[in-house]
């Protein structure tokens, strides 16, 4: 009896030991990890959420609900200095008061899943409306005030109201009707903005009214040979083509005709590598 129970008591003892090791080393395994955590840049944190994010995501396909709130929260986390930018860098000044700014486009990363960029915008640097095919799409202004305008293709009007104005003789491009989204100034800090497919603004115009960047995801990116190229439009007023259309005065101010044009001629990008915190693949 006296050896059992000692025997008992010693086993005891060595369960009570190796129970308390194993919580010392969970302890310190999740010290460690979140160490690692804070240790990783926010540009490189931002580039795993994107893998993870849009790995099993394609053309007009969403991520989850889960992943966009999880990339909205590391967007809105990223400040000017994450990405290597100042106000004062030569990508933001305007150098000529009779011509459009040229928009600089710097380049972080792209795989045929995802994209990741910053557009720098002297004051008065315009990026005219264009459209974001089967994309959804992040921004984070990081810095400035920027106009955004934006608009979503009308599909839920009456069968009787006209939604497409076919070409004529004089002109060669149909219009199309589009509910203005957004039209207002936003100034950084800010929260990110998202636009999806057909919803949140697919096609937008960004008008800077200071010198401005913009941090941009695309999920996938632009890819001419599967269709999603960039296509820009002019916009008209509701009320220049809406004889005949029975709508509310007061509700004629959210539509415009969209139509498709060529790329502006003045609307110069000029692409350069990103130089800030370098990401690392892996």
């Amino acid at each position: 009896m006296g050896i059992g129970r000692n025997s008992s008591d010693r086993k005891g003892r060595e369960l009570c030991e190796l129970s308390a090791e194993t919580k010392s080393t969970n302890s310190k395994s999740r010290k460690n990890r979140r160490h690692r955590q804070r240790n990783v840049l926010p540009v490189q944190r931002l580039f795993q959420t994107c893998k993870q994010v849009f790995a099993s995501t394609g053309p007009g396909v969403v991520p989850s609900p889960q992943h966009i709130e999880m990339l909205h929260s590391i967007l809105a986390g990223i400040k000017p200095e994450d990405v290597g930018l100042k106000p004062d860098m030569p990508y933001f000044m305007n150098n000529s008061a009779r011509k459009m700014p040229k928009i600089t486009y710097l380049h972080i990363y792209e795989c045929e899943n995802f994209s990741m960029g910053i557009f720098c915008l002297p004051p008065g640097g315009v990026i005219p409306l264009h459209n974001h095919p089967e994309m959804t799409v992040f921004s984070k202004l990081l810095f400035g005030t920027m106009h955004i305008k934006s608009y979503d293709w009308v599909v839920d009007l009456p069968s009787e109201m006209p939604t497409i104005l076919k070409s004529s003789e004089i002109q060669t491009q149909e219009k199309r009707l589009a509910k203005v989204k957004v039209d207002a100034d936003f100034t950084a800090p800010c929260d990110p903005s998202i636009l999806y497919p057909t919803d949140g603004g697919n096609m937008h115009c960004f008008t800077a009214v200071t010198a401005c960047a913009v941090l941009d995801v695309l999920g996938p990116p632009y890819n001419d040979p599967d269709g999603r190229h960039c296509s820009y439009y002019h916009n008209f007023p509701f009320s220049n083509f809406s004889d005949g259309i029975s709508m509310p005065e007061e509700e004629r101010t959210g539509y415009e005709w969209l139509q498709e044009r060529e790329k502006p001629e003045k609307f110069q990008v000029a692409g350069k590598m990103y130089s800030g915190p370098k990401i690392v693949e892996n």
